[in-house]
């Protein structure tokens, strides 16, 4: 037992090494010339456009459930004019990003892993190798600022989806002009609430995009390695996520909240 965590512990460290090893080739390529904007151009595309759906739809459903599940303790309280003071704060601050990134982890970060990890074992990345060009600028930095740029957007599109969705619900039950809603939701929130939860979908980006390309890129040969990259992509970024998440919300308390 004590041999096999041993090993298991090697085999961390191994990992941790090499992800280090694959950030540093990533922020090197950055910084070098003939940077490949069409393919950037292509990623946001991919990654933004093609996720607008499923991010508005799911922030429209969460915003309706949000304050059809608030009302009623909101109710017995007697502070029912502040459900929507109370969806804007939460959303805003958490649960939009939270759940938009998750949501994105599982969409970006699997497709990204299996793409790469099919062009390892079609030995693609080799040919490109081989022919002179450069995988990493090509393959990983475009696609990793693509994310880091594109999950703030869609996070901040999926707020207001669903602020609009929190909207129609508390239209089921009570009667609220559009105007007094949103003035209500915009009054109740700071530079502070929308200050951290943008830079931290920053991070979120990254680290969905990062963690696909990692997995992807490093995959081994054989078909079976490009299941397993996707799969572990999602985990892998969704453990990364809350971990950032937790650290983010630890920062902006000692920063903010004093």
């Amino acid at each position: 037992m004590a041999e096999q965590a041993i090993t298991g512990y090697k085999k961390w460290l191994e990992g941790v090494g090499e992800q280090g090893v694959f950030f540093k080739s990533f922020f090197r390529n950055i910084f070098r010339g003939g940077f490949e904007w069409s393919e950037f151009v292509r990623q946001c595309y991919e990654i933004g456009y093609r996720s607008m759906m499923l991010v508005g739809i799911t922030s429209f459903i969460m915003g309706m459930v949000l304050i059809l599940q608030l009302r009623p303790s909101m109710l017995e309280m007697g502070a029912e004019s502040m459900l929507p003071k109370t969806l804007a704060v939460s959303f805003i601050r958490e649960i939009g990003p939270v759940i938009i990134a998750i949501i994105c982890a599982g969409k970006v970060a699997s497709g990204i892993g299996a793409e790469l990890g099919s062009m390892k074992v079609t030995e693609q990345i080799d040919a490109m190798e081989v022919s002179g060009a450069n995988p990493l600028q090509y393959l990983v930095v475009t696609r990793i600022l693509a994310t880091s740029l594109m999950v703030p957007l869609l996070t901040v599109i999926g707020d207001a989806i669903g602020l609009f969705g929190g909207f129609l619900a508390l239209n089921f039950t009570d009667d609220i002009r559009f105007t007094l809603y949103f003035h209500k939701c915009i009054s109740s929130l700071e530079f502070i609430d929308f200050l951290p939860a943008v830079v931290k979908t920053v991070f979120f980006g990254f680290a969905i995009g990062f963690v696909g390309c990692y997995k992807g890129y490093n995959s081994n040969k054989g078909t079976e390695s490009v299941g397993i990259a996707a799969n572990s992509a999602v985990v892998t970024a969704s453990l990364w996520i809350f971990v950032i998440d937790a650290v983010a919300v630890q920062i902006t308390s000692l920063l903010f909240y004093r």
